[in-house]
């Protein structure tokens, strides 16, 4: 089905020239005069690179459906990711450019949704946040409490993340996928 580019919006997935896309983000620039031209950010989904793509209102690209189904993630072996269907016992693989800096978030047994068009495997969508144990911390300088201070601490997966100067290593700490911001100490 043709959608208008007017239609994208972050999240998206669309087809073009034989090539799947997710937009990554959007904006709608309108000039004086003449029509608006469209710009997104997206992600080819069966390479993983990013482009920036600009269009011309009015046009048209075909709006791909896509189903999703939960995995758990295995393993890393360093082209690919390899997760487990824990309903048919599959073991669906994804190259690991397509993860991108996201694969910092990824640990054994994770819940991870990973979507799918037709039989191909196409993308993933990540849970919002993640429990993580902290492996390494810099450490904290007593008495430095003005402007709520942080440290630099080192999760399980290699990921830093700033936090408040009463996590400890050995802690367990929830991370946002969005953006590896700190949430919790659980």
């Amino acid at each position: 089905m043709a959608i208008d580019v007017n239609q994208l919006r972050r999240g998206t997935t669309y087809s073009e020239d034989g090539e799947l896309f997710r937009v990554l983000n959007y904006s709608h620039n309108k000039t004086g005069r003449g029509g608006a031209t469209i710009r997104v950010l997206v992600r080819n989904l069966r390479s993983g690179a990013q482009v920036e793509r600009t269009y011309n209102s009015g046009r048209r690209v075909d709006d791909i459906r896509v189903e999703a189904f939960e995995v758990e993630y295995l393993y890393d072996d360093g082209e690919f990711l390899t997760f487990m269907d824990t309903q048919t016992w599959d073991q669906p693989q994804m190259n690991r450019a397509i993860f991108g800096d996201d694969v910092r978030f990824l640990k054994a047994n994770l819940p991870v949704k990973l979507l799918r068009y037709g039989e191909e495997v196409i993308d993933y969508e990540l849970p919002g946040s993640v429990d993580f144990e902290v492996a390494d911390s810099e450490v904290a300088v007593a008495g430095d409490t003005a402007n709520n201070p942080t440290k630099l601490v080192t999760i399980e997966t290699g990921l830093q993340v700033r936090v408040p100067l009463f996590v400890n290593v050995g802690d367990t700490i929830r991370v946002k996928t969005e953006d590896g911001s700190y949430v919790t100490r659980v």
